[in-house]
């Protein structure tokens, strides 16, 4: 299996912008079909070095976490909204 984690700094950091967040990538459980599990969580410490949101998705395999970056919802609706909603982000993915 295949664990897809990524943090995000958000220009927003209100609660209201981490739902916001939130509720887009939770609409993805309903319109892509190829995770095994997918959880979104929101930072509540607010520290110097605290990311605002995680997302966390497990994948069956690579090939899977390969159609997910390609699936046109996360290409054309996520990413987007991403690119506008955060300042920055960092990723790691990996095998387990």
């Amino acid at each position: 299996m295949v664990k897809h984690i990524v943090c995000y700094k958000l220009k927003d950091p209100s609660l209201e912008g981490q739902l916001k967040v939130k509720e887009t990538f939770m609409k993805m459980k309903e319109e892509i079909d190829l995770f095994i599990d997918l959880k979104v969580g929101l930072d509540f410490l607010h520290s110097e070095r605290s990311y605002d949101v995680v997302l966390e998705i497990v994948f069956k395999d690579l090939e899977t976490m390969e159609k997910y970056q390609k699936h046109p919802y996360h290409v054309n609706i996520v990413k987007p909204f991403m690119k506008e909603a955060r300042t920055s982000s960092v990723s790691v993915d990996y095998e387990f």
